[in-house]
């Protein structure tokens, strides 16, 4: 054997490791033998404590990892069923302007307008529906819905703005009128902003050239208004 080493217990130590040993057997009044078995002892009762807790904290985090699964599910089928709400909805309005109509299919046009005057728009769901209650093809109702320019077949603000770039509205400043008007709404003519407020437009006529340059917020006219005017206009339809 080593004579830096000496054995115990069946445990190796070292001269400093015996100098330690020394000092706390003159304060414990164990053998040496006995404090290294306490040694052990409480050694062994860390590692179990490390073994449990391992496999906690492993646990924890797969909860956690679950928790935030089921979170993201929920919010999709919260998403799934507020959309399903919205098509309902949809469908009846849809369904009480068909019926005011008696489901005549000769009144397609007018059912359409009124549709799109409800909704800002006239979505695929809403076409399909119109085309099952009237016994209309799609293919007719959609050549319908595309020709004629008063309908949308895109998302539309709750108020269209209208600028005339009509010849008489032209030479009276009407490029000028709406570069304002994009300045207030920041939008391009064919954008609606992000809170489905506004939806801007470019026209060749208004039918009123005598006010030039004209255009049209919500349906009313207004002649060739200000930055401020139109400030006031945009506030007011708020």
């Amino acid at each position: 054997m080593d004579k830096a080493k000496t054995r115990m217990v069946g445990v190796r130590v070292n001269k400093d490791q015996e100098k330690m040993l020394s000092k706390l057997q003159e304060k414990s009044k164990l053998t040496k033998s006995e404090l290294l078995l306490k040694g052990l002892e409480t050694l062994a009762e860390y590692s179990d404590l490390g073994q449990q807790h391992l496999p906690m904290q492993t646990e924890l985090e797969r909860l956690e990892k679950q928790a935030v699964h089921h979170l993201a599910s929920l919010k999709q089928i919260r998403r799934k069923e507020e959309a399903i709400k919205d098509f309902i909805r949809e469908i009846r309005q849809v369904d009480e302007i068909i019926d005011k109509h008696g489901a005549d299919s000769s009144m397609l046009i007018q059912i359409l307008l009124d549709v799109q005057k409800q909704m800002h728009w006239l979505s695929k769901p809403s076409l399909v529906w119109i085309s099952e209650r009237l016994q209309v093809p799609m293919t007719r109702i959609m050549q319908i819905a595309s020709f004629y320019t008063m309908f949308s077949l895109e998302p539309q603000g709750r108020q269209t703005v209208q600028v005339c770039m009509g010849t008489a509205c032209h030479v009276r400043g009407s490029n000028e009128l709406l570069a304002r008007t994009e300045s207030v709404l920041n939008l391009k003519p064919g954008q609606t902003d992000a809170d489905m407020k506004f939806t801007l437009k470019t026209v060749n006529c208004l039918g009123c050239c005598a006010l030039g340059p004209v255009m049209t917020v919500g349906g009313a006219y207004h002649s060739n208004p200000s930055v401020a005017e139109l400030k006031e206009l945009v506030d007011e339809q708020k």
